[in-house]
């Protein structure tokens, strides 16, 4: 019995982690709207379309996130963010206590590489626990929070292994001013996980603000997925 609560518990957080947020499940396509996501338990944040095709984020001691279907090859990713107010450093390789002001959690399709079968069956438990959304099976990361000390692919403590984080601003990151982004997808994968990566089937856009109570105003944009620059 203990074994099969654990069991269950990993599966919901798998599932949290692996963005179960959405409608009833069907095929991706690309050109959807963005679509509201939640975590049992956890206030809902305001996450907010701009005149300008952004995402406006407003939260105190909440979380939540919008995704969107996005099915396409993993290239690279470009956008622009700022926040203006936001936790405080938090880590966000542990399990409890880890908010942030921004995440982009990008879906794939496929398993790592060297993907075990206790990791599968936890994948089928959450997704049995989904609601009948369909969940991916990976994602990477990326995220303005954290203490900055936090090792660069750290493994999710939210995914059982199938989930890899980039701290790419920290917590103590300049306030009210905008960062240019620009991350190889495949190359993160191959870092992470190794091999070749999946397709690419969903983005995610959040913020969890519940640990700390702290009040975030953060802002994105300019979200495009497409080749990578050629290196000489």
């Amino acid at each position: 019995m203990l074994r099969k609560v654990a069991t269950f518990r990993i599966g919901l957080l798998l599932a949290a982690g692996l963005l179960a947020g959405g409608g009833a499940q069907r095929q991706p396509d690309p050109s959807d709207a963005w679509q509201e996501g939640a975590w049992a338990g956890i206030p809902r944040a305001r996450i907010e379309p701009t005149a300008d095709g952004g995402l406006l984020v407003l939260a105190q001691g909440q979380g939540s996130f919008v995704w969107r279907w996005e099915r396409r090859p993993a290239e690279c990713l470009s956008w622009r963010w700022r926040v203006d107010e936001g936790p405080p450093p938090t880590r966000l390789d542990r399990r409890g206590g880890d908010d942030r002001a921004l995440s982009i959690t990008i879906g794939f399709a496929g398993w790592p590489a060297g993907v075990t079968g206790w990791q599968r069956a936890q994948h089928a438990v959450a997704q049995a626990n989904a609601g009948g959304r369909h969940l991916p099976r990976s994602a990477i990361v990326l995220v303005w929070g954290g203490t900055g000390e936090e090792r660069p692919g750290f493994e999710s403590p939210y995914m059982a292994g199938l989930g890899r984080v980039w701290v790419l601003r920290d917590a103590a990151a300049p306030r009210g001013v905008w960062f240019e982004e620009r991350v190889d997808l495949a190359a993160l994968w191959r870092a992470g996980f190794g091999g070749e990566p999946p397709p690419i089937e969903k983005v995610a856009i959040g913020t969890d603000s519940d640990d700390t109570g702290a009040r975030v105003v953060a802002r994105i944009e300019g979200l495009r997925f497409g080749p990578c620059p050629r290196t000489s």
